[in-house]
């Protein structure tokens, strides 16, 4: 039996074409900064986002949270979207590791309103409250289904935080999807925030490795913070590599994986006792609690079918579309999705 593979675009497995470049790469020490190849992947991708510098790093939650580090101190408050990835998906780490706070608003779809940024800053003169030091933005959002952050309200957000001295991060995991969805420049969104992360192994394909950007002497100050957190690496230039081809080959695909979501979408909203959230990007997420039977029985259901998609809590699962389904791949997830909710 045929599977489908839908539950995120992390299960992308390296082409060939990956594995030979993985094979062939230079490499180098990288804590003592001589692998040729994880220098050319730093510049390429601080050159793509605009900024001065960038650092490699394992993972994602690695990347944000000494992104954290780079630009707060130990009590400090960090205020966030209530679904952040940075909030609820990693292990804590933000309080845990970093000693900070979270000051979270619920947005709509993700996104967060300078109005309601402004009215949660803490004021400066009081001994009694914590600091606010950090806006932290995410584009997509990934638990609001790929939802894009809108370009003028990050220029407000970015403006009100200049006017108090606080200091903004974006979690970009998937703004090579923002920009492929919306056609505007990478560096149009990065210039707004002090540090910016993205994510290699989603969208991307390939199979490990984030990175960081942002001015010269943060980027010296994270590599100091990485290596702390036990993310010093030696002679990974084989896993940059992969990362390097994942950008020159896979970057202006994006948007195959954006219709893709969009012919999943058509399927669904047409399936009775399914209430479909809207897609923008490469994720579909859709609500069951009003059916009966339970989430965590489709999801084996259509795994027996063999579809694989995952629960997110509160009745919903996800579909997320990557390099690795094709057209033919797709018809035959719609196909499985009506045999299932219609028989």
């Amino acid at each position: 039996m045929k599977i489908v593979d839908l539950r995120s675009d992390t299960v992308t497995r390296p082409s060939q074409a990956m594995r030979e470049v993985i094979a062939n790469a230079e490499v180098g020490d990288d804590v003592f900064g001589d692998d040729p190849t994880v220098i050319k992947l730093q510049e390429m991708i601080a050159e793509l986002l605009g900024k001065p510098a960038g650092i490699f790093f394992p993972s994602g939650t690695m990347s944000n949270q000494v992104g954290l580090r780079c630009l707060t101190d130990r009590g400090d408050e960090v205020i966030i979207e209530a679904n952040a990835h940075i909030f609820r998906y990693e292990a804590a780490s933000g309080a845990a590791i970093n000693g900070l706070q979270f000051n979270t608003i619920e947005g709509n779809r993700g996104v967060i309103t300078v109005g309601q940024i402004e009215r949660r800053i803490r004021p400066t003169n009081d001994e009694h409250q914590p600091l606010t030091t950090l806006v932290c933005l995410e584009n997509t959002h990934n638990r609001a289904g790929g939802a894009l952050f809108p370009l003028d309200e990050i220029e407000r957000i970015r403006e009100l935080c200049l006017k108090h001295g606080i200091k903004t991060y974006l979690d970009g995991a998937r703004l090579w999807n923002a920009s492929a969805a919306s056609g505007i420049p990478l560096n149009e969104y990065t210039k707004h925030f002090d540090l910016v992360s993205v994510c290699l192994s989603k969208g991307l394909g390939a199979p490990i490795g984030s990175v960081l950007v942002g001015d010269e002497k943060t980027i010296v100050l994270a590599r100091r913070y990485r290596k702390a957190y036990g993310g010093g690496m030696r002679q990974v230039g084989i896993i940059a590599a992969a990362g390097m081809y994942a950008v020159e080959h896979n970057l202006h695909r994006l948007k195959d994986d954006h219709a893709r979501a969009k012919k999943i979408a058509g399927t669904l909203k047409d399936l009775p006792g399914i209430k479909l959230h809207p897609v923008e990007t490469n994720i579909v997420i859709f609500d069951v609690s009003g059916l009966d039977v339970t989430p965590e029985k489709i999801e084996d259901d259509l795994r027996e079918r063999g579809l694989l998609i995952v629960g997110m809590g509160g009745g919903l699962l996800r579909a997320v579309c990557h390099l690795d389904v094709d057209d033919s791949d797709i018809d035959l997830a719609c196909g499985i999705f009506e045999d299932y909710f219609k028989g």
